[in-house]
């Protein structure tokens, strides 16, 4: 007799298999998000997309098969109107990404989901989200909420990366080339630009950080990079993917073997 392994990827399971999961005190959903959006002429539109998919995929195949943990498909549209000067990018509103989120969530909510973790990998959208997981809360308190950054709180990320690829790196430059070689390198082109930051910014201020501005990509790019490929490489690659499989992998089971928040 052959019986149903239960899939990790909710939208595999039945209806009963979704109830019976429900009811667990622990039972979580994780909701991946990318984008679709210019990234160099280089490295594929989806690249935040795959990225987060392609991590959270593989941290489940970790995790045993009996967690009351499932895995929703990846949002790839996302908010990314800093790449609208790029041919390729197609960005959704702040107003719908963040209804979408609330209708998804409340209804997860009204099945008895517990918590509903929200991976992204887009930096443009990481306000987005904590404000939609607000939101939320707001008309369904009763599951909680984790809008998470794929690349934030990463043991070991500095000794890997550069200085200058942790400070003006941001966006389809060294970390990101190199990763995408590991993971799907038939996807990386062969021009490795280097562009970003030419004008001086004031002391205090910068692009991302403590006291950040609203920039659009081509107020600094004309190739969409900001930063240096360059050095890119596969087996920086292959640690950036473990370093990253590692620390999500003991994060989500740190959650998993708590009631935490409730």
């Amino acid at each position: 007799m052959n019986f149903k392994s239960i899939s990790s990827e909710f939208e595999y399971l039945s209806w009963p298999e979704v109830k019976n999961i429900s009811k667990d005190k622990r039972s979580t959903i994780i909701w991946p998000f990318g984008a679709v959006e210019q990234h160099g002429p280089h490295l594929p539109l989806a690249t935040d997309s795959i990225f987060v998919d392609e991590i959270i995929s593989e941290v489940l195949k970790l995790i045993p098969s009996d967690t009351p943990i499932k895995k929703l498909p990846t949002q790839y549209i996302g908010f990314s109107p800093e790449h609208k000067g790029f041919d390729g990018t197609i960005s959704l509103s702040s107003n719908l990404i963040t209804l979408m989120i609330k209708e998804v969530g409340s209804q997860l909510a009204e099945m008895g989901f517990k918590r509903l973790v929200l991976i992204n990998a887009h930096g443009g959208q990481i306000s987005l989200l904590n404000t939609a997981a607000r939101e939320l809360r707001s008309i369904a308190p009763e599951i909680s909420v984790f809008p998470c950054f794929l690349w934030s709180g990463v043991d070991g990320l500095s000794e890997l990366l550069t200085k200058n690829e942790i400070e003006n790196g941001l966006h389809a430059s060294l970390a990101e080339t190199s990763l995408m070689m590991a993971l799907k390198s038939d996807l990386v082109g062969e021009e490795r630009p280097f562009e970003g930051i030419e004008k001086q910014i004031p002391e205090g201020w910068s692009l991302e950080g403590n006291a950040p501005t609203a920039w659009f990509t081509n107020d600094l790019s004309k190739s969409g990079v900001i930063g240096d490929s360059r050095g890119s490489n596969k087996k920086l690659g292959i640690n950036l993917k473990t370093l990253l499989i590692n620390h999500w992998h003991k994060m989500i089971m740190n959650l998993m073997q708590s009631d935490w928040p409730k």
